[in-house]
């Protein structure tokens, strides 16, 4: 019995160094990698998911992602679902909500050309995935994007850990369906800011009227500093 919990327990260590391994935790910030860590310690469940070819370029996907309140205002006016708004907070992170129980901050950890990574704090209260309790979970992301030969190509990896409430006996037969509907809501989210990204370099100007309509002043400022005008 004692060389099975020896076993079991190489067997997660071995897998929280594999996942450790993903991450570039030496990169970040020692407050940043103390929470990844944290997290790949007690991750529940893990995904990955990439975009087919975009017509658009990664510098003007990059614009948007620096704006996060302008690529909100830009996703509002296209009419994906959920219609989320962004608030820029310190320390590169930016509250996100849906007004209708999805929110959550993100964090960016690490940037470099074609690459990032981010700490996100999330909550989804009760019904609102048609969840039968609030769900909170911490996740890593990995996100890495290209110009490749057909467009713009991304592959994001995940690593979630759910607040502790819900690894109780209760909450156990839920927890399939949680990790569901988490990958299908992030590949949903994933192949979004990449069409979002593919509208705004079609057409830009078709954004203008709609960010001013609604008044945002920092909207309004990114769009200008984004793509140009007045």
């Amino acid at each position: 019995m004692r060389g099975l919990d020896l076993r079991r327990i190489s067997a997660i260590l071995v897998f929280a160094a594999g996942l450790g391994a993903q991450v570039p935790l030496n990169e970040l910030a020692p407050h940043h990698r103390i929470a990844a860590q944290d997290i790949l310690n007690r991750a529940d469940f893990t995904f990955e998911t990439r975009t087919e070819p975009k017509r658009v370029k990664v510098a003007n996907v990059e614009r948007l992602f620096d704006r996060p309140r302008l690529s909100a205002a830009m996703w509002r006016f296209c009419q994906f679902v959920p219609k989320f708004s962004a608030f820029e907070l310190p320390d590169r992170a930016f509250y996100v909500t849906d007004l209708h129980g999805l929110h959550g901050t993100m964090t960016l950890a690490l940037k470099r050309p074609g690459y990032r990574v981010y700490i996100a704090d999330g909550r989804v209260e009760t019904g609102r995935m048609k969840n039968p309790f609030p769900v909170g979970a911490k996740m890593v992301t990995v996100y890495r994007y290209w110009d490749g030969p057909k467009g713009f190509e991304s592959h994001l990896q995940t690593w979630t850990a759910l607040d502790s409430a819900l690894l109780g006996f209760l909450s156990r037969p839920f927890r399939k369906y949680i990790q569901h509907r988490q990958e299908e809501f992030i590949a949903y989210i994933n192949g979004n800011i990449a069409q979002g990204a593919e509208f705004a370099e079609m057409s830009p100007e078709e954004f203008r009227d709609p960010i001013r309509r609604e008044g945002d002043p920092v909207a309004i400022r990114q769009f200008k500093e984004a793509f140009g005008g007045h």
